[in-house]
Order: C-alpha cells, then structure tokens, then sequence
C-alpha cells in the first residue's frame, strides 16, 4: 500500500505503537461494534454462555467447557488463491476442543472448486455457483439456481438447500435434504440477505431497551423536525425500535475554545482532554455503574437482551458509554450496541437511531446465521463465509451486524454491473483483458471509462444507482422511518416495477406507487386479478412471451400466461379511458379527443412507467452536476432488460450493458466484491482559511496522523482475517464542510503521479470545492473549510468468480471466424411485438444459441434463461465473448418524434404526454427543493421543509409544486 509522493498513507504496520491506549482502543471499526460486544455465538452451545470482548486483537469466544480460546475474526479467509488459518473453535465440536488447520494453496484450490454466491431476496433466493469443469483439468463451469425464500414443507434454509441441490446435481451424489450438507469440496459462500431489511420493515426484530442520558428519554422518539408527508392528515409514526429506556445520570459537556477560550475553568479538576478529538470537556456528573445495576437486571428480568446504549457527546467523551457496555456484558446481555463505537459523530439522533437499528436487528442476523450454518457436515469450519454489507465490501460471517445490514442483497447487484460493464469497456478498446488484471485476479479499478447507471427493476420496484471507477456513498439514509448514520451504497428506489398498478386519474396515467401484489398478481397470472399492472401491459404488447415461460400460473400453479384475459382487461380500460376524456373535453368545450386503442392504451403506460424510473436516474445523475447522456445504462433485474432501450432513448443514453446473468446479478455480484473494513473518528479543525484561501498546515498533520492511526488498525484487522499486507489498500477520507453549514461532504483522498506532496495535500480541498459547485451550482466565498471526521476504508483483494467466455458453454471457439458470426443468425420463432411505430414481426432468439460477436438488429427479443432483453427498432445489440449484450441505441429517433410543429389551432390534450411532462416538471421542482434544502442553515429550511419551489406558465399559472409548504 505505498503511495507514491505522498505523506497521507504509511506502510509502517508499527506505527501504532506510538499512539495512545485511548486512541487505540477509540478507533474501533464502524462494522465491528456489535461483534465486539456480543460474539456470534458458537454453533456448539447455548448462546447466553457465549459472550466476550474484543478490541482489536480478535475474538474472546467462550466455548462450552469453561475453555476462553482467541480465534481469527474472519475464521479463515481466501486471499488470492490461498488461506490463513488460527486457532479456533470447532464448530462442531460438543466439548470444546480447538484444533489447527493449514493447507498449501494449490492444494485448496484443486481440493475445494466449488464457489457459492448466494442472494437470499424476500421472495426468492437465487444462487450462482462455479463449479469444476466436466473433465480433470478442464475450466470451471457454473451453475445457476433460483428457489423461493421460504418453503418451509419442503427446506429450512433456502440459500443452504441451493448449496445441497448444486453439489447433488454436479457430483452426482445423492445428498438427502435431512442429513448435513458436505463441505469437503467447498472453497467459500458469499451472501447478501434481505433478513435484516424485512425484520426493520415489520418491526419483527429483538426485544431491546434504550441506555440515554437522563432528561433525554424521548430524544429518538421526538428526532427531528422533519415532516415528509406534510399535506397527510393522518400522520402514522413508525413504532420505536425499543421497548424500554433507561435514563443514566450522567452528564458530559464540550467547551470549545473559539467559543469559551481556552483558559475557561482551566484549573478544574473535572475538565479533561482525554477526548478522541483532543478538545475539552466538563465531566458535570460522573457515571454511576452502580446505580445503573439494579435497571439493568431488571430489563433481563423482563426478558430484554439487547441493549442500545446513547449518550449526549460520546462521540468526543466515549468513556461512559464504554462502561456501560462492560457492565451489560458481564450481567449478561447478549447484544450490546454503542453510538460511539458504530458512529463516533456528531448528532445524537441519528446516532442513537442507529445503535438502536443495530441492537434491534443484529441479534436477528445472528440467529439466521446459525440456522443456516447448523445443517452443514462442520457448520463450515473450513470455509470461508461473508457476507455483503450495505457499503460493497464483503465481511466475514462473525463480524456481520444488522445496521450494516440494510441494503445485503442490492449491494451485489452494484457490484456486479459496476465492475463487469468496466470490463466489457476494457475490451471494446482494445487494452487486452489479461494486461488489466494483476496478481491478485483483481481487474484494475479505474476512473477513466464511462460513468454507468445501474437499473435494477424488480416486481414492485426499481433501483438506481451510479459507478464511475468509485462506488458512491453517502453517510445517512432513512428506511423503514428510522434514521440510519452509517457509509451506504447510494441506491435511490421509487415504487415502480412489473407489479406496479396502472391507474387513470384526473386525465393522466399513473403508474405506482400502489402495487397489485403478488397474490392474485396480476391479470395475466391467472389468479383472479383484476388490477392491470406494468407486466400486463408488456404481455398485451407481445414483449413477454407465455411459451417462454414456465407453467406455474393460475390457482392450480400449472398453468401458462394468460394472454386473453389480460387483453379484456385492456379494452375495458380503454373504454373507460376514452368515455373520460371525451367527457372531459365536453366539459371544457373542446373538440372530441381521438379515439385511443388497446395498445395505444398498453404503450401509453410503458412510457409513463419508464419516466417514472428515469425520473431517480435525473436525480442521481443531473442533480449532481453529471450528464445523464453521457453514461452507459446498465440493466438488470427480473424486467430491467425489457425497458433498458426505452428509458435509455428517453434519458438521451446510446449504450445499454445487459449482464449475461441480470436476473441473478446481485448473486453473482458478491462473487466480484472485495472484502472492507472501515473505520473513522471525529476531528475538529479548520483545514483552509476562507479569505486567504491557505493551508493549515497544523490541522492538516494531525488529520493525516489520525489517518495513519486509523490505517493500521484496519490493516491490521484485513491481516487478522488472513490477508498478506500487500493484498491490501486503504483509501482515507475527510468530511469537510464550509464553516456556518452541516453539509458535510466526505471526500476521498486523490493522488497523481505527477503532484507534489503540497498539490496532494491540497487536493482535498479542491475536489471538495469542485463537487460542491458541481452539485449546488455555486461556491461559498470566505468560507473557512473544516473537517468534522477521518475516515480510512481499507480493502482486502480476494478471489473473484472467473468470468466465462462463452465459447466454454455454447460451443464457440474464443477464436472464431469473425465473418462466421456476421451470418444472420437463425431466430427460435417469430412473434407479433407492438412498438411506437405499431405491430412487427418480431425474430425471438435464445441467447444460448447464439456466438459471440453477433448483432442483433432490432426490433428484437432475446430470451437470457432469467430475462427477457426487448431490442427496440434503431438499436443494434452485440453479444460479448463473456454473453453479455452491448446495445446501441439510436436517440436521433427520439429527437425527430419529440419535434412539433407550430400551430395557431388549439389541439387536443394528449394524456400520455401530459402524464409524462408532469412528471418531468414536478422532478423539476423537487430537485430544486432538495438543493435548497441541502445549502441551507435553517431548521426551518432544512427540516420543516417550511419554502416552497414549483413551476409556473408564462401567464403564471401553476404548472408544477413540489411537496414543500405552499
């Protein structure tokens, strides 16, 4: 990890040896605390007996028998092809013993080729598994696998039944569903779970009490001032996460200096700087652990074992909250989350909310954990198990908790379309894939490529994301109506998806938010649905095919897509549609509107549908000072492929990337990911002087020792885990703001060969102030620019799925005749497909049969196994060497059809386009909220959303008004 011509990062593993104890054991990992507080419990014994302390050094595990053994926190992680093991406790062990494995890599790699990277979704779970090749010595092969989450007559554990059935089916061994599943042949499993998610969704989570500073009992319950549902008359609050709280009298106060002066109270003995920001504080009342006992054990009386500790600045003054979490251990809580371990920041709302997240929903994760590790041969003593967090990076299973927990399963998909579109980038120009990937097998990350747009459109929803050689974060979100402060994967979702309804109101289509379900479905599932949705109006316009799906509709689950009813449907909306706008024109004194069709009708929503996405797209890319034109579009999910051209014409977009594996990217994701730790303190200083605009170097020294502090400790906790030092990176962060403000921007270290250390140093500052302009439109003038926290992110490079090519699976030689594959292929049938320019005949290729380097010419459907890819008339869609499609998309159409010509006629309203531009302007509107929002100081502003942004006519009437107080 040395940088070059740069002071900002050491390779000094030693240099902890010069920091403090209280540093040392401040810096604790913000996806750590919870393990460190409450252990995941051994898969041998009860989990009350099974608790400990870590601080950096590994994991205190008691095992049944009194016996205290030290083990590795990643229990055996794959680095590069090869595996560290410690000393640990035998999972399956009944009395306790610890045994010590070591194996030569090659001999890991040929013993154990099975790889699993699993995606347990709310409705399915789908596995991508790479499995040895047919013959001995033969490439890897895969197999892929989807399974309904819960079936609970047939399996306990769905990501674990996926494991038995792929293991029967390629060794060729009957493996019965009640015996333990066989992990001889095993090398890792990486998962992404939605269980931590559905749990805070249905408030299905551990019983848990609230530790909080006395006189602050309601401080969550009141939060903040925020209003999002401003013109509902009936307010429905989220029930708190915690059941009970107890108020500590304790009572800590900050004296700043530029406030106070430093010589304030300069000879009490009460003040103290033993502070993780190094600045003064009043200890007014100290903690009384004794008094706090007896509340404490009466929790557990009342069966409460989970514990979220929050204290007013203990971001700064952490010490009592650390006493706290001792006491809860040692009287025998099993989960212990502190706010100043997950996220030493300031803002004690936020703060507290996620400690409570993390205390409410860890202990569920745990308990998912041994049920899935229960029904194996050794619980997996052996191999190496991580799972994905909410940030990208993967952890292992004992360090996994529930506030980082929150986006397991899209992370993948992030992941997968960030890293795999890169690469399909890579080869188009020509660099060579070989030269690109180093040692380690890790394709080269890199900024210069094309900026990609995730769409992941599922059944009720659709997800939007952005990648450009750095995966986007931000520090807080809101879900399930609780705040949560921790570094995220930046994933807008709106309500639209195949199971979104369709609705007439007001003379306008509407698409969402409500969904038709997925019981009865909808109309063309069979199942008594009356509702139309988004998947009803691509089954009436042929782009879903029945014959290409299973037969698993209707009450008896065995019947096709039902074409027919769903057409009825259409033509009693239409009707409606029509009898509505005529009326309305009637009532206006306008001309009778043409007749709309069925299909017009079908084609109408689809293109209301797909503004609806691309209004989260405009968000995450416009908003930020990013054109949206300039990105490639990467689509997956169940139905991403069937409108991947149509919002890409409609966002100005001329590359889609369809992944060979969209219906399971999220699975084959975590495949790509690499395993993080992260870790951060608060600071306090001023790094750039507003008026003279010069660098303070003093702030700056100790920020970036601060940084090295931090560096070591994630370092060493990616060698704990197995991982060689030189397997590792770290990335330091600085969350800067202008002095007068709370938008603080965490912006990531940038070096240049050619800079000097000064330039670097002063980098900070200028991509701060570029991302600023950038998103707000302005600069802050004669602001000064502090830093609020230190980040560092380290990464530890492990064994990724090898991509195949696939002349490997279809037959194909890498190194085909080019001009073979310019024959026109051969199409598996032909079908009747509406688009804009009416009914076509329309070739249906099964991508299975096709070679790499062909060009599909649209219109076009292309049946992938887990999707169908629509390729609209004017797009070209290339399939790679690796079966991925390339498609180009034609977006001068797109200007000649939104040309008009002027008239002095008044012309009749045309409700599709008036659905669509109200969403664009009212997208308008909002972006100009959330700006506003964003830049300003107010409470008011900021909170109560107490201003208002809309659109007005020439003649000023009101075109658009954002959610704000009129």
């Amino acid at each position: 990890g040395t940088r070059k011509k740069s002071t900002l990062v050491s390779t000094s593993f030693f240099f902890a040896q010069a920091v403090t104890p209280f540093m040392r054991a401040s810096a604790s990992p913000m996806a750590s605390t919870s393990t460190a507080l409450g252990p995941m419990a051994s898969r041998s014994g009860s989990r009350r007996g099974l608790r400990g302390i870590s601080l950096r050094q590994g994991l205190l595990r008691c095992v049944p028998g009194g016996v205290t053994t030290r083990v590795d926190a990643a229990d055996g992680v794959r680095v590069g092809g090869a595996r560290s093991f410690t000393v640990r406790a035998s999972a399956s062990s009944s009395s306790g013993e610890t045994t010590t494995e070591s194996q030569k890599p090659t001999q890991h790699k040929q013993n154990r080729p099975f790889r699993f990277c699993i995606d347990r979704g709310g409705t399915f779970t789908d596995v991508y598994a790479e499995v040895p090749g047919p013959t001995p010595g033969s490439p890897p092969s895969h197999r892929t696998l989807k399974l309904l989450s819960e079936d609970p007559a047939n399996y306990e554990s769905a990501p674990r039944e996926g494991i038995r059935r792929v293991l029967e089916s390629v060794l060729g061994v009957p493996i019965p569903r009640n015996a333990p599943v066989p992990t001889e042949k095993i090398e890792w499993i990486r998962m992404g779970t939605t269980v931590a998610t559905n749990a805070l969704l249905e408030r299905k989570g551990a019983r848990t009490a609230l530790v909080v500073t006395k006189g602050f009992s309601d401080l969550l319950k009141i939060g903040n001032q925020s209003r999002p549902d401003i013109f509902d008359l009936r307010i429905d609050k989220p029930s708190e996460l915690y059941e009970q709280t107890v108020e500590v009298d304790e009572r800590v106060r900050v004296l700043p200096p530029d406030v106070l002066g430093g010589a304030y109270l300069a000879g009490d003995s009460r003040v103290t700087k033993h502070t993780t920001t190094g600045e003064s504080i009043l200890v007014e009342k100290s903690l009384d652990l004794e008094a706090l006992r007896p509340k404490l054990r009466a929790l557990l009386r009342d069966g409460v074992k989970s514990l979220a500790v929050v204290l007013l600045h203990s971001y700064v003054f952490p010490d009592h909250e650390k006493d706290i979490g001792e006491l809860a251990t040692e009287l025998g809580f099993e989960q212990v989350s502190l706010s100043s371990q997950l996220v030493p920041m300031v803002r004690a709302v936020p703060r507290g909310h996620t400690a409570s997240v993390d205390a409410y929903l860890t202990p569920k994760t745990k308990e998912y954990l041994d049920l899935f590790l229960s029904g194996f041969d050794d619980g997996l003593g052996d191999v190496a198990v991580s799972f994905m967090q909410s940030d990208g990076g993967l952890t292992p299973a004992s360090r996994f908790s529930g506030y980082k927990a929150i986006l397991s399963g899209p992370a993948g998909g992030v992941v997968g379309y960030a890293l795999t579109t890169l690469e399909d980038e890579t080869e188009t120009e020509g660099d060579g894939d070989e030269a690109e990937i180093n040692a380690l097998g890790n394709k080269k990350r890199t900024a210069k490529r094309a900026p990609v747009i995730g769409f992941d459109m599922g059944g009720t929803s659709t997800d939007v994301s952005r990648y450009h050689g750095r995966f986007e974060q931000v520090t807080e979100t809101q879900t399930a109506g609780v705040t949560i402060q921790a570094p995220q994967l930046d994933i807008t979702t709106v309500a639209a998806g195949g199971g979104s309804a369709l609705t007439f109101k007001s003379g306008t289509f509407r698409v969402g938010p409500e969904s038709v379900g997925s019981e009865p479905g909808p109309v063309c599932y069979k199942k008594g649905g009356t509702k139309l949705s988004v998947t009803d109006a691509n089954v009436m316009l042929g782009r879903i095919v029945p014959e290409y799906f299973p037969n698993i509709f209707g009450t008896g689950e065995n019947e096709p897509l039902d074409v027919h009813a769903t057409r009825v449907a259409f033509e009693l909306e239409t009707d409606a549609i029509n009898a509505a706008l005529a009326e309305n024109a009637a009532r206006n004194g306008e001309q009778k509107p043409t007749e709309l069709s069925t299909e017009d009708v079908a084609l109408g929503y689809l293109r209301v549908a797909n503004e609806t996405m691309c209004r989260p797209i405009r968000q995450i890319t416009e908003s930020k000072g990013h054109e949206t034109s300039n990105h490639v579009l990467a689509a997956f999910g169940g139905a991403g492929p069937q409108h991947a051209c149509s919002v890409a014409r409609a966002l100005g977009i001329k590359k889609v990337f369809v992944h060979r594996f969209c219906g399971i990217l999220s699975a084959y994701g975590m495949g790509l990911a690499d395993v993080v730790e992260e870790t951060q303190l608060p600071f306090v200083g001023v790094l750039c002087d507003g008026v003279s605009g010069t660098l303070n170097n003093e702030t700056l020294d100790r920020a970036l020792a601060l940084a090295q502090t931090l560096k070591t400790t994630v370092v060493g906790d990616l060698c704990e885990q197995g991982f060689d030092r030189n397997a590792t990176r770290s990335e330091i962060f600085l969350n800067l703001r202008y002095d007068g403000t709370d938008t603080a921007m965490m912006i990531a270290e940038e070096i240049s060969e050619t800079e000097t250390e000064t330039e670097v140093s002063f980098s900070f500052v200028r991509a701060f102030k570029q991302q600023f302009e950038r998103e707000y439109g302005f600069d802050l003038a004669n602001r000064d620019l502090r830093i609020d926290d230190v980040r560092v992110r380290g990464t530890g490079v492990s064994g990724l799925v090898r991509r195949e090519p696939i002349g490997g699976c279809f037959g194909h030689e890498k190194d085909q005749n080019k001009k073979k594959n310019k024959i026109a292929p051969t199409p598996d049938t032909t079908k009747q497909v509406f688009f804009d320019n009416g009914w076509c005949d329309t070739p249906i290729f099964l991508i299975e049969t096709l070679p790499s380097g062909v060009v599909i010419r649209g219109p076009a459907v292309i049946m992938n196994g887990t999707a169908t890819c629509v390729i609209e008339p004017g797009c070209d869609a290339t399939l790679t060497r690796f079966g991925d499609l390339k498609i180009a998309v034609d977006v001068a159409g797109l200007e000649n059809r939104n040309e008009t010509k002027e008239t002095s006629q008044p012309t009749p309203v045309d409700p599709v386009n008036l659905s669509i531009f109200s969403n664009r302007f009212m997208g308008i509107a909002e972006q100009m909220g959330r700006t506003l929002q964003r830049t300003a100081v107010s409470t008011n502003i900021k909170e109560r959303l107490d201003f208002s942004c809309a659109l007005f006519a020439p003649d000023g009437g009101l075109v658009a008004n954002a959610p704000h107080v009129p």
